[in-house]
C-alpha cells in the first residue's frame, strides 16, 4: 500500500486498485497526537510521583518513548484512513444530484 514510508502507492500491487484519490489528510496525525500524548503525559506524571528522577532522566525516558510510538503508529493509523475513506466512500467534492 506505500511507497515510502508513508507515501500511497498510485495502484494496490495485489488487486490493482486505484489509489490515487487517496489522501488521508492530518487525520492520522491528530489520533497519534491524542493517543502518544496520553500515554506519554500519564507516563511523565506516573514517573514523576512515583520516583523522583531528575528532569534530565525523565526526558531521556518519555522523549524517545514517545517518537518511537508516533513513528509506529503513523503506518498503521495512515492505512486505517485510507481504508475508512475508501469504505465509506468519502471524498472532498461530492457532485451528486440533491432529490
Amino acid at each position: 500500500m506505500f511507497t515510502g514510508f508513508i507515501k500511497v502507492r498510485a495502484r494496490c500491487p495485489a488487486c490493482d486498485f486505484d489509489l490515487s484519490a487517496a489522501d488521508s489528510g492530518d487525520g492520522p496525525a491528530v489520533f497519534i497526537i491524542i493517543i502518544v500524548g496520553m500515554i506519554a503525559c500519564f507516563g511523565v506524571l506516573f514517573t514523576e510521583f512515583s520516583t523522583p528522577l531528575p528532569i534530565w532522566a525523565c526526558l531521556a525516558i518519555w522523549l524517545p518513548t514517545a517518537a518511537v510510538l508516533a513513528l509506529a503508529l503513523l503506518r498503521p493509523l495512515k492505512g486505517l484512513m485510507v481504508a475508512l475513506q475508501f469504505h465509506n466512500k468519502a471524498s472532498e467534492a461530492r457532485n451528486e444530484p440533491n432529490d
